[in-house]
C-alpha cells in the first residue's frame, strides 16, 4: 500500500473499525482500498507518529466536535511536554560527564531527606478505600471526598481540612493492578457523609519513619529504599500501613517539584 502501513498494522486497524477495506479477496485475504481510505490510512500513520493511541486517533477521525478533538491536542501535548522535561534533564546530568555514582546522585539523592523517627498523632479523617492502579484509583478517591467535604450542608456546618491529603497502602508489595489503597484527608468539624463506603476514623498515633521526597510520583520508589535501609540499620520492624502526605498540589507545580512525606509506623524488633 502507497501509505507503507504494514499488513500487520492493516489487519489490526480493520479488526478494530478504524481503517475497514472497501473489498476483501476472499481467498488471498488481499485488502482494496479507495483514494479516500488512503487518505484516511495516510492521517492515521501520522497520527501515530505524533504518539496518539488508536483509541484517540478513531475519536479523533470520527467526531465533528472541535472541542473533543482539542482535548485530546491538549492532553498529548501535556505528556510531550513532560518527555522534553525527562530528557532535558537527562541530558544536562550526562553532558557533566558523571561516574555512575554521580548519576544516581543527580537523579535521586538530592531529592530525598535523611530518615528520621517521629511521633504522628492521632488524627480525625474522612476516607474511602478501594482496590485498583495507583494512577486512577488515587486521584477518583481525592475527588469523591473532596466532593462529599465540600458539600453545601458541611460547608454551613464550617467543615475544614486540617492537614496534607495522604494514601495508605495496605499492600506488603507493589501492585501495578488491584492496589489497596486508602485516601484519607484530615478534617475538623461535624460531617454528614452520604457515601457508605466514606468513613470519619480516626487514624491511631504512631511513631514511624519519616522522609520528604521531591520529584515524580513515578520515582517514589527510592524514598522507599531508603526507609527499608534505615529500618534495617536501626532494628527497626515496618508494621505499616505506610502513609504518603502529599504536601503540595501536582496541578499548581512541575513534577520535579511536588514534595511527598512518607511515613511508615515502626516498632523495635523484639527478636
Amino acid at each position: 500500500m502507497i501509505t507503507h502501513l504494514s499488513q500487520k498494522a492493516l489487519r489490526l486497524y480493520d479488526t478494530i473499525g478504524l481503517l475497514k477495506p472497501a473489498e476483501k479477496d476472499l481467498a488471498t485475504g488481499y485488502r482494496y482500498y479507495t483514494i479516500s481510505q488512503i487518505e484516511k490510512a495516510i492521517k492515521i500513520k501520522t497520527l501515530t507518529w505524533m504518539g496518539f493511541s488508536l483509541d484517540e486517533i478513531k475519536l479523533l477521525l470520527n467526531t465533528d466536535k472541535k472541542e473533543t478533538a482539542e482535548k485530546i491536542f491538549q492532553k498529548r501535548l501535556s505528556e510531550i511536554q513532560k518527555e522534553i522535561e525527562r530528557l532535558k534533564k537527562i541530558e544536562s546530568i550526562l553532558l557533566d560527564r558523571p561516574v555512575l555514582e554521580d548519576v544516581f546522585d543527580a537523579v535521586f539523592n538530592i531529592s530525598i531527606s535523611k530518615p528520621v523517627i517521629k511521633k504522628v498523632p492521632k488524627l480525625r479523617v474522612l476516607s474511602k478505600r478501594e482496590k485498583g492502579t495507583y494512577e486512577k484509583t488515587i486521584g477518583k478517591l481525592i475527588g469523591e471526598l473532596m466532593n462529599s467535604i465540600n458539600h453545601p450542608d458541611n460547608q454551613r456546618n464550617l467543615v475544614k481540612i486540617t492537614g496534607p491529603i495522604m494514601m495508605l497502602c495496605y499492600d506488603e508489595e507493589y501492585k501495578e493492578n488491584d492496589a489497596d489503597i486508602e485516601v484519607a484527608i484530615p478534617i475538623s468539624g461535624r460531617i454528614t457523609v452520604e457515601n457508605p463506603f466514606m468513613e470519619v476514623k480516626t487514624l491511631p498515633e504512631c511513631e514511624a519513619v519519616s522522609v520528604i521526597y521531591k520529584g515524580p510520583y513515578e520515582n517514589i520508589g527510592v524514598a522507599y529504599s531508603k526507609i527499608y535501609s534505615y529500618a534495617a540499620e536501626n532494628n527497626l520492624k515496618l508494621i505499616g500501613p505506610d502513609r504518603s502526605l502529599y504536601l503540595n498540589n501536582p496541578n499548581e507545580v512541575k513534577e520535579d517539584d511536588l514534595m511527598t512525606e512518607i511515613q511508615y509506623p515502626v516498632k523495635v524488633k523484639t527478636e
